[in-house]
């Protein structure tokens, strides 16, 4: 039972951990989409984008057997923190 829970632990642990690295893959590029923005003068929000990705987030839960409300309050903490880079790179420019 021991080599057995360790064995999962491991598993959860690698998965944590690419999911901490797939985060800080998307954040560079939000930062991007960002600078973009503050360059161009555009919103640091758009809430049709979001609306459509939080419509296309839960589709994929629900096809990965994950339930779709938690992967939208995921997304929606995601997009809040996007949302607040964006503010604040607006804010430098």
């Amino acid at each position: 039972m021991r080599a057995e829970l360790s064995r999962l632990r491991d598993s959860i642990d690698n998965i944590d951990a690419a999911v901490v690295h797939m985060l800080a893959e998307r954040f560079k590029c939000t930062q991007q989409v960002g600078h973009l923005k503050a360059n161009h003068h555009l919103p640091p929000a758009d809430p049709d984008r979001e609306a459509r990705q939080i419509a296309r987030l839960r589709e994929l839960a629900e096809s990965a057997k994950l339930d779709p409300a938690f992967a939208e309050k995921l997304l929606n903490f995601i997009i809040a923190e996007v949302i607040r880079h964006h503010e604040t790179i607006a804010k430098s420019s």
